[in-house]
């Protein structure tokens, strides 16, 4: 009865506001109260961790850095090939010749010989003693071929000789590999020839195996011995035969014929294919 006049007190007359609005302030403390263990059991959730959970999240986070940092190194790789493969574009813009791009997949293990394997063949038109081009200058010829890739002879082995001629004065010699990557010699070239110290030597095409003007080197070292007819001149690849990855394969003749890419005839000016790198 109590509960009954209450509410109609309640909803007809509004008596009762003050009272509820006072045992509200009253009871809140109990409310309060009410909610200290959940509060407790959340915070205790937050602050209290066991060693297996902090283990697991601590794996979990390893894996995911391992991750990125694999996706860096692999970012950084191909940002590499990018620019390798823009300086590759940029050199053979600046051919007359049909070229395509390959890719060095092995290296001889043998250190007295200078050679390296590329991924093009028989199949993409490659011959024996084609010339072989990186951003930067001749790298060598093609020694032996199969299907699938071939074999290349670098500038620097000692059994291998390039004809070339100062872009300076035009005076003709033969560069020599020395079996170092960091120097050639030139042969039989008198000490009053008109070569200096930085000068650039280019191939001369001479003997019709490599191609006229291609860069091969700059000369680093000159040295004349009183009595003897020969200066001693030594020089500086301009490829960078230990690093380079993509190189240029050098086809001098226009109407270059490829499995992958028939040509009846080149038009003038640049022709570059794309043989794609794998």
């Amino acid at each position: 009865m109590l509960s009954l006049a209450l509410i109609i007190l309640d909803a007809r007359f509004h008596r009762v506001d003050d009272m509820r609005s006072w045992i509200g302030t009253a009871l809140t403390p109990v409310v309060w109260l009410g909610h200290v263990p959940d509060s407790l059991s959340r915070w205790n959730d937050e602050v209290f961790t066991s060693r297996d959970e902090l283990v697991e999240e601590n794996e979990s986070l390893k894996a995911k850095l391992l991750i990125l940092e694999r996706r860096s190194i692999k970012y950084a790789s191909l940002a590499a090939d990018n620019i390798e493969l823009r300086s590759l574009k940029s050199a053979s813009e600046q051919l007359d010749e049909t070229v395509v791009v390959a890719d060095i997949i092995g290296v001889s293990p043998d250190p007295f010989s200078h050679e390296v394997i590329i991924n093009k063949g028989t199949r993409d038109g490659v011959t024996e003693g084609q010339a072989i081009l990186d951003a930067n200058g001749l790298m060598g010829q093609v020694i032996q071929t199969n299907r699938f890739n071939s074999r290349v002879l670098l500038v620097s082995d000692s059994s291998h000789a390039v004809p070339v001629e100062v872009l300076r004065s035009g005076v003709r010699a033969i560069l020599l590999g020395t079996g170092s990557v960091d120097r050639l010699e030139l042969v039989h070239v008198p000490d009053t020839a008109d070569i200096r110290e930085g000068d650039t030597l280019v191939s001369s095409g001479l003997g019709g195996r490599f191609p006229k003007g291609y860069p091969v080197a700059q000369v680093t070292l000159i040295r004349s011995e009183p009595g003897e007819p020969f200066a001693e001149i030594q020089a500086k690849p301009s490829a960078k035969l230990n690093r380079s990855e993509l190189v240029l394969v050098v086809f001098q003749h226009k109407g270059f014929r490829s499995d992958d890419s028939q040509e009846d005839s080149m038009p003038d000016g640049d022709e570059t294919q794309s043989g794609g790198v794998q």
